[in-house]
């Protein structure tokens, strides 16, 4: 009788799983094998809103006298007095510089004796027409002699008194450019005077901030010379002509009160402020540029990302103003602008 090991027992079973294993891989399961979906583009979207926005502008400037004054000389001669040193305060009416006057003196000494002999010639000659003894034209001759000594004395007296130059108000020597026992012509710079009392600064804005402002409005001004102290100061003239280059106007503030240890040519940075105003801003990382002008993504109500071009105003820290271009409720992309085209199927991810 044949005897059948365990091996061979076991060989129905192991052929079995073999062809089961070799056996190509059922619909069912290539079906459940799906490709991955996908990935959505990311964004994250704001909803445009106005905001009651203040704004604090920092322009840089340097500190100079409104009260300047260039002293010339109108006379020529040798400088005799110049007592005023740089630095030195003058009062007004102090004489501040002389100039030899012996030869003028001399002309109006003889100018005035002149005058005094042609009006008493003048003198003679009405009393003699009185009694008919000269004719009309001599009698007019003898005026007009008289009236031309007269003027010949009034010339003379006003150059005399341009050799005396008196301080126009009161300030500081600022500069001193000659010296005494110079020789000089007429309209000679001889001296600068400021009044130090009258400081202001002028600063450029552009024009779109220009509207926002107006005389008297207050200002802060800090001097870097004199620390991180704020002083005081308002908008006193606003020029009326822009650059044409830059589009920028110029802004004179004056400081009120001077501040002490305050000088002209310092240099000093002007905070201006504005009033609050509704304004529609988005983030200025939003606002794309390319060759056909300024831009953002729109997110429409299908989820779609569509282009808006827009006109944009001012920068406010990390936002900037849209002036053209975007309503209230409109949802703008500010982030996720990688590989975003027109028209992309977005995701807002906040």
């Amino acid at each position: 009788m044949l005897k059948i090991g365990p091996f061979h027992s076991l060989f129905p079973w192991v052929l079995v799983l073999l062809l089961i294993a070799c056996s190509p891989t059922s619909t069912s399961e290539k079906n459940s094998k799906k490709k991955p979906a996908p990935k959505s583009h990311l964004v994250a979207v704001e909803v445009v809103e106005p905001r009651a926005l203040g704004l604090n502008h920092e322009r840089s400037g340097t500190l100079k006298a409104r009260q300047t004054v260039r002293i010339f000389n109108q006379e020529e001669g040798r400088i005799t007095e110049l007592p005023f040193f740089e630095g030195d305060r003058v009062e007004r009416g102090d004489p501040i510089a002389r100039l030899e006057d012996d030869l003028l003196k001399t002309e109006l000494e003889k100018a005035i004796a002149t005058a005094r002999q042609m009006r008493i010639n003048l003198k003679r000659q009405e009393g003699l027409a009185q009694r008919k003894a000269v004719s009309e034209d001599e009698l007019a001759r003898a005026r007009t002699d008289l009236s031309v000594a007269e003027a010949e004395q009034s010339m003379l007296q006003t150059r005399l008194n341009y050799t005396r130059i008196y301080a126009p108000f009161t300030g500081l020597v600022s500069a001193r450019l000659v010296e005494p026992g110079d020789v000089v012509p007429r309209h000679t710079h001889l001296m600068t005077l400021i009044n130090p009392d009258t400081l202001i600064t002028r600063i450029l804005v552009s024009d779109l901030l220009l509207p926002q402002l107006k005389l008297n409005d207050p200002v802060s001004v800090r001097i870097d010379g004199l620390g991180d102290q704020q002083f005081p100061g308002m908008i006193e003239r606003i020029h009326p002509v822009l650059d044409e280059k830059t589009r920028m106007g110029t802004v004179e503030v004056a400081l009120r009160p001077i501040p002490q240890g305050a000088r002209s040519g310092q240099l000093c940075r002007v905070t201006l402020k504005t009033a609050n105003l509704d304004r529609i801003t988005i983030p200025f990382n939003a606002l794309q540029r390319d060759n056909k002008g300024e831009f953002i993504y729109q997110l429409d109500d299908q989820q779609l990302a569509q282009r808006q071009s827009v006109k944009s105003g001012l920068r406010i820290t990390d936002r900037i103003e849209i002036l053209e271009g975007l309503g209230i409720g409109d949802r703008v992309i500010t982030k996720g602008f990688l590989e975003l085209q027109p028209g992309m199927k977005v995701e807002p991810v906040n």
